[in-house]
């Protein structure tokens, strides 16, 4: 045997490949190339700048501020922004009640009133944060020397936190606010109020019915006023079978601040204690 077939073969396999044998001593190629946080780029995939570069020089778009991906990262750095913020707070209470209350009225005077006498219990109070008997309610804690709260709301048609706000969050998603007053308080108190307050207290009474939290008072403040509604819950969701005669149970009805703070200090408990 010659080997002549291996050399043809071999010959062969060279065909088309001329130039491609490295240099001697030599096998490494100048490629461009760049680590891009955990992403190896060579050649024409290697761009001209860094990711800082892009992030501080150039303005581009803004479309994305708008985009639900971004949305998400906003509603998340409003519910790290209030979990920081009201974490430490004492037990705390939280009062509802129309922004439109008048301040020359006996419901202004009243929040005044529950304001100051949750402070001298040793509660902090939490509010909307506007005016009227949120207002009410933060004057009257702050009178007392106790700490006044505000978690106010992105809305066109109202202003921003009343001047007794010592800790006030504003926030733009009403969902998160919310959450930040169910959270940290330890009960609600309800004013006469609109349909911003029928919301909060709804809320409050469908998750004690649903038991997602517990032992949690809600006490309507005004028999007169919230009178009308409690009987309709009576004759009609209850009596037509949409409530059940225990639901009755899960709020109270008052006229007296002294029967406000009695029912609020029956179910309370160390903040953080479930």
């Amino acid at each position: 045997m010659t080997g002549t077939g291996d050399e043809t073969r071999n010959d062969r396999a060279q065909e088309g490949f001329e130039g491609f044998a490295p240099e001697p001593g030599d096998r490494k190629r100048a490629w461009p190339e760049k680590q891009k946080g955990p992403v190896l780029l060579r050649r024409d995939q290697v761009g001209t700048s860094t990711t800082d570069q892009r992030l501080l020089d150039t303005t581009g778009p803004t479309d994305w501020l708008h985009t639900d991906p971004w949305r998400v990262w906003r509603i998340t750095s409003e519910f790290v922004e209030g979990f920081g913020a009201l974490a430490e707070l004492p037990t705390a209470i939280s009062v509802f009640g129309s922004a439109r209350t008048a301040v020359n009225s006996t419901e202004y005077a009243a929040g005044v009133a529950i304001g100051r006498a949750l402070a001298e219990a040793g509660y902090a109070v939490i509010t909307g944060g506007g005016p009227g008997a949120m207002e009410a309610a933060n004057r009257g804690a702050s009178d007392a020397g106790g700490l006044s709260v505000g978690l106010g709301i992105e809305l066109p048609f109202e202003q921003g936190l009343n001047e007794f706000v010592d800790l006030g969050l504003n926030f733009r998603y009403f969902f998160v606010r919310k959450t930040m007053f169910v959270k940290y308080s330890q009960g609600f108190v309800v004013l006469p109020g609109g349909l911003g307050t029928l919301d909060e207290l709804f809320e409050a009474l469908t998750l004690v019915q649903t038991k997602k939290v517990t032992r949690f008072p809600v006490i309507l403040f005004g028999t007169e006023y919230w009178g009308g509604l409690v009987e309709w819950i009576k004759g009609t969701l209850v009596a037509q079978g949409k409530a059940s005669p225990a639901d009755l149970e899960l709020f109270h009805v008052t006229d007296e601040v002294d029967e406000v703070l009695r029912i609020l200090e029956e179910s309370r408990r160390p903040n953080g204690e479930i």
